[in-house]
């Protein structure tokens, strides 16, 4: 429940300190005191847009603070999930700086809005002067239906009808998008398939070998030059040897026979003689190589013609794909050769995702239908519930029933529309209430809803700004009883002008304006037994109240 709100330079409240209790507590005060102020405030703790107009001076930050006790409400997971230290003693702040920057923090610890929203929605309630139009909202009444007709006790292994739906409704859509996106490509695919086709074939009718590029270039050079090539090694060899003697080989001959004539005289002679030696024999070997590399060398026109053809069409691929060699044709192959087989077994993934479409929509339809029947339930859980309170709330004749009707498709909120059928007169048709309610009757509509929900929701505090809005005499005696009621089972904040209302509170505080020196200001204050009496009588009457009026509020408090 909410314990505490402390309010800096927020619009016309300077500075304020405000404690709630427990139980039921109204705010009372004349029109423009500024009541609307303090929800305003608390909206912004609850994730609501800043706004720099909202400071009163400009030049100082805003700072709106509220403590909550939340023991017993389940909400550390949600804290983990934000990583944000939880404690059953909350505190939300949030700042506006002048800057136009605003900063929430949760227990001291940064936020982002979306976390303070959620957290918010878990935590209080603001039932707005216009929330009772949502009843005419089909969203709403959904909604609501759900929240009537979810266990009170949830298990993570027995999903909620609406929550076993949702999942099979998103399944579903998820793989129906996934048959949308295949079929659209294999409408696409069976355009590009023939080219693509043409295109593998080329690539692989050209029998692509790695590295073949270069070796082809180095042949065709030497192909080119075959003649001169084979002269060069026929020259080389003759300068090595020769029939004349005079060549290389003859002179080391020769001189390793002069040396062979005195090796036995001098060592170093014998040394040099065997160095002489495998001079020879690596220079024979030399001379052998191209002798045997020169005969073999022949210029063949044919070859020549086949790896020129060859090269032509290495180099016409790569010109018409856009790449630099043969390395990337064949990676360009292998890609077309892989989305053809992808286009050919495309018929396949359709096939079988059919099936799983098929499938997912029939559990769609199962979890439908048990939605369907949970709903149905709690519309009857409703209209037999709702009807007393409205009774009591003024309307003897009501009568309030809830229609389901199956809608042309499913959505992902299911299967159902409803409709909220109404009567507050004896005799005639129900129908729907956006066409036969008035505002009071709306008000007081929502008002029953709010307090049948009581027993089905967690929230700690609901705080109804002039849930009043429209009734008056014994009708405001009996929504102050239907408030009371409520606040037995959870923190009732109401924002009131009938004396009615205000004389069964439990916490009373009342918003008025003065003037200060320099500018008119907000104050709250909290009541004691006489200032509530007053109130409640200055209500009934005017300011100061007349003694008849003390005493009707005295009965009233009574």
């Amino acid at each position: 429940m909410l314990t505490n709100v402390h309010i800096e330079n927020y619009a016309l409240i300077r500075e304020s300190d405000i404690r709630f209790d427990d139980g039921f507590v109204v705010i009372t005060g004349e029109t423009g005191a500024g009541k609307s102020i303090l929800l305003g405030a608390l909206g912004l703790l609850l994730g609501q847009r800043a706004d720099t107009a909202v400071l009163a001076d400009k030049e100082r930050k805003c700072i709106v603070e509220a403590q909550f006790d939340i023991a017993g409400l389940g909400l550390e997971p949600l804290f983990a999930s934000a990583d944000v230290d939880y404690d059953e003693r909350l505190i939300l702040r949030r700042e506006i700086l002048p800057s136009a920057k605003s900063r929430a923090f949760v227990n001291d610890t940064p936020v982002q809005l979306p976390f303070l929203k959620a957290l918010g929605s878990r935590i209080v309630d603001i039932h707005s002067q216009h929330q009772s139009l949502t009843l005419t909202d089909s969203a709403f009444r959904l909604s609501l239906l759900d929240t009537l007709a979810a266990p009170l006790s949830p298990s993570p292994k027995r999903p909620s009808p609406v929550e076993a739906y949702g999942a099979a409704f998103r399944e579903y859509a998820a793989l129906k998008r996934e048959l949308e996106r295949l079929t659209a490509e294999e409408a696409l695919n069976r355009k590009e398939q023939d080219y693509l086709q043409f295109q593998y074939n080329e690539l692989a009718d050209a029998r692509l070998q790695p590295d073949e590029q270069e070796a082809l270039e180095r042949e065709s050079q030497m192909l080119a030059h075959a003649e001169a090539i084979r002269e060069a090694l026929a020259a080389a060899a003759a300068l090595l040897d020769d029939e004349e003697g005079q060549a290389v080989l003859a002179r080391l001959r020769q001189a390793k026979s002069t040396l062979g004539h005195v090796a036995p005289y001098h060592p170093g002679a014998e040394a040099l003689q065997q160095r002489l030696d495998s001079a020879l024999i690596e220079l024979s070997d030399v001379n052998n190589e191209l002798c045997s590399t020169a005969d073999a060398i022949s210029y063949d026109p044919e070859r020549q013609q086949q790896v020129d053809d060859r090269l032509a069409l290495l180099y016409r691929l790569e010109k018409k794909h856009s790449v630099d060699d043969v390395e990337a044709l064949i990676a360009l192959r292998d890609d077309l050769d892989r989305r053809l087989q992808s286009i050919a077994s495309l018929d396949e993934r359709i096939h079988a995702l059919m099936e799983q479409v098929d499938k997912a929509f029939g559990l769609v339809q199962r979890t439908a239908a048990d939605l369907t029947a949970a709903r149905g339930a709690a519309a009857q859980r409703m209209t037999k519930n709702i009807v007393p309170i409205l009774h009591d709330l003024g309307m003897p004749e009501a009568r309030f029933a809830v229609e389901l009707t199956p809608t042309d498709s499913y959505t992902a909120t299911g299967h159902d529309a409803v409709s909220f059928l109404f009567n507050a007169n004896r005799g005639g048709d129900m129908r729907d209430l956006s066409r036969v309610a008035s505002g009071g009757e709306l008000s007081r509509l929502m008002l029953a809803v709010k307090s049948m929900l009581t027993s089905h929701s967690l929230l700690p505090t609901i705080i109804f700004d002039e849930i009043d809005t429209g009734v008056s005499g014994d009708i405001a005696g009996a929504v102050a009883r239907t408030l009371c009621a409520m606040s037995t089972h959870m923190q009732v904040i109401a924002i009131t002008h009938l004396p009615q209302i205000a004389a069964r509170a439990s916490q009373h505080l009342k918003v008025y304006k003065e003037n200060d020196p320099d500018r008119t200001v907000s104050r709250i204050r909290q009541l004691d037994a006489d200032g509530r009496l007053t109130e409640v009588a200055t209500m009934l009457s005017s300011d100061p109240p007349t003694a008849a009026a003390l005493q009707t509020a005295k009965e009233l408090m009574a």
